[in-house]
């Protein structure tokens, strides 16, 4: 991967000015919410959701996003006239625009031919330019425009594992551990997280191998849905795994290993039939009163299923996810009966395993 530019030491006062912005930004807003969730039929399992939908960008992306821009400026490859080129249809296209329009820099979102348009326009909001392509062309576009007009190819799949301080600094480990301190099962059994990048459950697993206290007892298990190679890899340790099919669930999955996947770190993988990622949001709804995210759904799930395990076993405990962003970026999709029919999804199956062992 190229980057095709370099900061000047006479742009040092624009780069300290865009920093002190962007953690003015996050000084300006309060940690997300931690919800605990009683479930009747799980009374000795406590599900905690962390709720990543509340950042002004409105996802879990926001923190990635603002710790791609923070790398990039620290290592010199951010200037006051850099190019912010991504590859993203999705959150993060819609939060990096967020910090393009902060620092006063055009942003450029690489994405394949047919993105939604209400995807377009979350991103359009922010002042960031779409520039559509095949499927297959999307990194290599991406390279050639920043290339081309000196700019940064921000390349979220290769360094979302390694621009958080995983150690402190307020990640979302560290902050989600520190919001469950004073509950009941302090030590969750389990933190359940599914893998779009793989930056956030890289950061997750290691932060509980460096907290001792945490490691004798808490445990990371990735979520995978369908079309995507990260539970095969993560089975067989084959990275040449490639396959042809888009993700439904949108936000996670890929169709090839990304190098922020840290398969290490992670202590068990659940692969996750679509149908039950968008059975679960709709159950969701009815816990919560609102919606959330496809993703969102794909992580309790698996978050049930860990719950139903250790309920089976006579094993009280917590388990906590993320609620990685809102349903109202999915109206068209998770939330349309006409989409879920031409997807063949039958939701029927995991809306009676919901509602039969979760008491909802």
């Amino acid at each position: 991967m190229a980057i095709c530019c370099s900061v000047a030491v006479t742009d040092r006062v624009w780069v300290r000015e865009a920093v002190q912005k962007i953690n003015a930004d996050f000084n300006r807003s309060a940690d997300t919410h931690l919800i605990k969730v009683d479930l009747p039929g799980f009374p000795d399992q406590t599900l905690y959701l962390k709720d990543e939908s509340i950042h002004p960008s409105g996802s879990l992306k926001h923190r990635l996003a603002r710790s791609l821009y923070l790398y990039g400026l620290c290592n010199g490859h951010i200037g006051p006239d850099s190019v912010i080129v991504e590859c993203s249809s999705g959150s993060t296209a819609v939060s990096e625009a967020y910090f393009a329009r902060l620092l006063g820099l055009r942003f450029i979102a690489v994405m394949p031919k047919g993105t939604a348009p209400s995807k377009i326009e979350k991103i359009t909001f922010y002042g960031g330019e779409p520039h559509e392509v095949e499927p297959g062309e999307i990194y290599a576009e991406a390279e050639r425009i920043a290339c081309e007009l000196g700019g940064h190819f921000m390349d979220q799949f290769t360094y979302a594992e390694r621009v958080t301080d995983w150690r402190g600094n307020n990640s979302i480990a560290d902050s989600l551990f520190a919001q469950l301190a004073l509950e009941d099962h302090a030590i969750p059994d389990w933190v359940v997280m599914s893998a779009g990048t793989g930056g956030t459950s890289a950061t997750i697993g290691r932060y509980i191998r460096y907290r001792c206290d945490l490691a004798a007892k808490t445990q990371l298990c990735v979520a995978d849905p369908e079309n995507s190679v990260f539970y095969d890899y993560y089975r067989t340790g084959d990275a040449s795994i490639r396959i042809q099919k888009k993700s439904r669930i949108e936000g996670i999955g890929r169709p090839r290993v990304e190098a922020s996947f840290q398969p290490r770190v992670i202590d068990r993988m659940m692969q996750v039939p679509d149908a039950a990622s968008i059975a679960t949001v709709h159950w969701l709804e009815k816990v919560l009163g609102r919606k959330c995210g496809g993703s969102t759904g794909t992580n309790v799930w698996s978050a049930l299923q860990l719950m139903e395990e250790m309920r089976l076993a006579g094993q009280a405990g917590s388990v906590a996810t993320l609620i990685c962003d809102s349903g109202e970026r999915y109206l068209d999709t998770c939330y349309d009966p006409d989409w879920i029919a031409r997807e063949g999804m039958d939701l029927v199956p995991f809306m009676l395993w919901l509602e039969q062992n979760a008491g909802i």
